[in-house]
């Protein structure tokens, strides 16, 4: 509940020719103290509901109670909260008995959705007195995570109305239609098998044919991440021992030398904390992993620390923690018999290009570094052009412009300084006295590329609303005469926006009206081109 684990239930379901039994124990806390000693709901095979039986300690004090159901009549008989009940009701046939109190019960809901539940609403039992309905809005597949593994699960989105009012309810099942996820998002509850509760389980956003999951190991912790082949090689990779690098290129009677493929690896912006980049609904990584493994590259992208399934404390991570676990994804890459060391790239978009510069110059052995739609001030002139941007666009009064841009300076003086935090409200302050926050206002891009080596390339869509494309003249401008690199390229895509996807105007407001979401062809050729010409430099 909001985040929080609130309790635990183990659930034994019975399939047999009577029809379904769900039988659980456990416990909840939060607004009450629910120890369920044994809850049971029974079906039979036509679906109509036979038993529902509850013995529980609510509160410390005793609950049982016992409702039978016999065509559309449920009679219910026991104790509550010290009362006894005896309660006769109507309700339709099939109805599905859904106790908020017991969350295995809802097995029986994704056995039916599954099995193609030839209602589109359903009338739902919730106990002696309570009933409601669920409508069934429609059901999505997705890919879940599980470590290295991945299962197929079933989305159900439903609209349920009850005695207080309507609510959304989402439902998860595997392909047999077993559970695996409630969600009630307006009441901020989730129940999930405890596997899918696992930090290594996550919801893949979006994947290529020949993506892998893979685990890098980073400074006291693992990095959650996702390797893209070309496809042609992938075909040709021999599985190896888990501790052992996958080997490529080779037949199955391994007798040929083992090829060695260039590798990017990419780094989200701030927008972002998990592999594939998504920013208002464009997998923006994951769709340059695609495009880079299609001419050739591998391509890894994983999850930031703290996020998904890496390791680490977010909270205390800052943008040079981020640079060293872009290391380790080289270090990891340099180690494999599949990958050459000596071509090795970063991609970085927006704030992830930053990272991917200070990494580049704490490690030689990266061939080149790409940075896509990045800014070119520091990140307390970045916060403070973003803020007069937004307010550019809002019916504010200048007075109150004026004030908010003074309470901003004020803000960012006190995260570089530790001093004046009295002039700043405690709210502002709990989101802005970070570790993270201080390394990106005194990040200075200018400082950083005078010790860059590598070559470098500067990519930028003209229709950028949030960083402009100004800045990717002044950072090849800088590079050209700051840097110690020898190949400087600026290009600058016509008709594309800071997702890297076609726009018109390329404003934010725009992005819930886009019809197309993929990184825009140009912008991938660009990049690859830029990483042919790098690595061949160095063969």
């Amino acid at each position: 509940m909001s985040g929080a684990v609130a309790g635990r239930e183990e659930v034994t379901v019975l399939t047999t020719a009577d029809g379904l039994d769900i039988i659980g124990k456990g416990r909840l806390s939060g607004s009450q103290d629910l120890v369920i000693n044994r809850a049971e709901v029974r079906y039979r095979p036509d679906w109509t509901p036979e038993v529902y039986e509850l013995e529980a300690l609510v509160n410390g004090g005793d609950t049982l109670l016992y409702t039978s159901f016999a065509g559309t009549t449920a009679v219910t008989k026991g104790v509550q909260a010290g009362q006894k009940i005896e309660h006769t009701e109507t309700l339709p046939p099939q109805a599905v008995v859904l106790p908020n109190v017991f969350f295995g019960a809802y097995e029986a809901l994704t056995r039916r959705l599954a099995a193609g539940a030839s209602a589109q609403e359903l009338p739902v039992f919730v106990g002696f007195g309570a009933q409601g309905s669920l409508r069934l809005l429609n059901a999505a597949a997705e890919l879940v995570q599980l470590g290295t593994s991945t299962l197929n699960v079933r989305r159900y989105a439903l609209a349920y109305t009850g005695p207080r009012g309507a609510t959304m309810v989402h439902v998860y099942a595997d392909e047999a239609g077993s559970l695996l996820r409630v969600s009630i998002p307006a009441q901020r509850v989730d129940i999930m098998r405890d596997d899918l509760a696992a930090a290594t389980s996550r919801t893949v956003v979006y994947s290529n044919p020949t993506d892998e999951a893979v685990v890098i190991p980073a400074a006291g912790f693992n990095l959650g991440a996702t390797l893209t082949w070309p496809a042609s090689f992938a075909t040709g990779r021999v599985a190896t021992r888990p501790d052992q690098p996958a080997l490529a290129g080779r037949s199955a009677l391994a007798d040929r030398p083992v090829a060695r493929l260039p590798a990017v690896v990419l780094l989200a912006g701030a927008a972002a904390n998990e592999r594939d980049g998504l920013v208002a609904g464009v997998p923006i990584l994951g769709q340059l992993a695609g495009a880079l493994a299609d001419a050739g590259f591998v391509a890894v992208r994983y999850d930031k620390r703290g996020h998904g399934q890496s390791g680490g404390r977010a909270e205390s991570a800052t943008l040079g923690d981020h640079a060293e676990d872009a290391l380790a994804a080289v270090r990891w890459l340099s180690n494999r018999r599949d990958v050459d060391r000596d071509r090795i790239a970063l991609v970085g978009h927006n704030e992830g290009a930053w990272t991917a510069l200070l990494a580049a110059t704490r490690e030689r052995r990266i061939t080149g570094v790409a940075a896509i739609a990045a800014p070119s001030t520091t990140g307390s002139e970045r916060v403070l052009e973003q803020q007069r941007h937004v307010l550019e666009r809002m019916n504010v009064a200048p007075a109150e412009r004026v004030a908010k841009i003074e309470l901003q300076e004020r803000i960012n003086a006190a995260v570089m300084t530790g001093r004046g935090w009295e002039n700043v409200p405690a709210d502002l302050r709990k989101h802005a006295d970070t570790p993270w926050f201080q390394s990106f206002l005194s990040f200075n891009p200018a400082r950083v590329i005078e010790d860059v080596r590598q070559p470098l390339l500067f990519i930028h869509g003209e229709l950028d609303d949030e960083v402009p494309v100004l800045h990717v003249d002044r950072l090849g401008d800088l590079a050209r005469k700051e840097s110690r690199s020898r190949s400087v390229t600026v290009v600058a895509v016509r008709g594309v926006n800071h997702l890297l996807v076609p726009a018109v105007t390329g404003e934010v407001g725009e992005y819930g009206a886009l019809k197309d979401r993929t990184v825009s062809a140009e912008v991938t050729n660009a990049i690859r081109d830029w990483l042919t010409k790098t690595f061949q430099s160095v063969r």
